[in-house]
């Protein structure tokens, strides 16, 4: 009985050792999954379906412009050139190691390209102010299977700007910037989009909008609408002067932005929005409403806020559903 006994204890510590020893050798990979562990609002898994009863959309400009173009080397001294990507699907990625979203989404950068392989180009785009040796370790750390540029303020300037962090530009097979994403989205979005622009069979609904500044800021003088702005009652030549006031007048929050712009880029900024009210209220004749108290409010807009969705309109990018999580706020400028 005694000699059974330990023998039935030596086979459970044998399988406990071997257990132990299975999860010591498990791959170096899941670091990865780490930062989804702590993250917020991990990115989900390859394949996600939508939630129960969202419609699956798929949104693209219909007035794309060309990518502007430029030449970097990346972290590994290999040239990166635009001219490169033609008949590709292009994910220009901007990030920081810093940034938590950022780093919750590169399993989904990382899964997407190892899918889709040479028909797409993922470039990330690192607005670390650490060295650059630094942000190349952390790539290798966390296997990277893309390159990776520093930023410049030249580059971020071409882009129309970088608000938030992560910011995603999805570029067609032709070269032309079809849809920009703000904070951290769901794998299928990228996924549905990539196989749209591609010709292969989507299990969505392709939509176009006008790229009214939701892409690039410089557009934001085609908006009829803007976020958090109030043109009711404005004959439409009153709106139009109201507008073309609001396109021409830069906004004193400090953004060098115009008031448009600024609400597009910013609609948390207090300063555009208690002047658009302003300039609505001299053309339509009549006295600006006060706007609520808001305790959070500050003399300064928040530089962390994403564009703003706004009313529901055709030139809107952003879905109205739990597929986008917060961005954060870039360091870099």
């Amino acid at each position: 009985m005694r000699r059974s006994f330990i023998f039935v204890l030596a086979i459970v510590l044998a399988l406990a050792g071997l257990a132990l020893g299975i999860a010591k050798v498990r791959p170096a990979k899941e670091s990865l999954n780490e930062h989804l562990a702590h993250s917020k609002a991990p990115a989900p898994p390859m394949s996600s379906a939508p939630e129960p009863g969202q419609e699956r959309i798929v949104r693209f400009a219909s007035n794309p412009q060309d990518a502007p173009a430029f030449k970097a080397t990346d972290l590994d001294g290999r040239p990166i050139s635009t001219t490169d990507w033609k008949g590709k699907v292009v994910l220009l990625n901007f990030w920081a190691t810093w940034c938590p979203p950022c780093r919750a989404e590169i399993p989904m950068l990382i899964q997407l390209k190892d899918l889709y392989k040479d028909r797409i180009v993922v470039v990330g785009v690192s607005l670390d102010d650490d060295p650059a040796d630094d942000v190349k370790k952390f790539a290798a750390t966390n296997r990277f299977n893309y390159p990776v540029i520093m930023a410049t303020r030249e580059l971020i300037k071409e882009y129309g700007g970088v608000p938030a962090l992560p910011t995603t530009f999805v570029i067609n097979p032709d070269g032309k910037v079809v849809q920009k994403h703000i904070g951290l989205f769901r794998s299928y979005v990228y996924e549905s989009e990539i196989r749209a622009l591609l010709g292969l069979p989507v299990d969505a609904t392709v939509e176009t909008f006008e790229d009214t500044g939701q892409i690039f800021l410089k557009n934001a003088d085609r908006a009829t609408e803007l976020p958090d702005v109030d043109f009711t009652g404005l004959s439409p030549e009153q709106r139009t002067a109201a507008l073309k006031r609001m396109n021409s007048e830069t906004c004193t929050c400090g953004c060098t932005l115009t008031l448009a712009q600024c609400r597009i880029n910013d609609s948390g900024c207090p300063v555009s929005k208690k002047i658009c009210a302003q300039i609505v209220a001299e053309i339509s004749g009549k006295p600006a409403r006060a706007p609520a108290a808001d305790p959070d409010d500050a003399a300064q807009p928040s530089p962390s806020a994403p564009p703003a969705a706004g009313p529901a309109r055709t030139g809107d990018s952003t879905p109205k559903t739990p597929d986008a999580a917060p961005a954060q706020a870039p360091k870099f400028e």
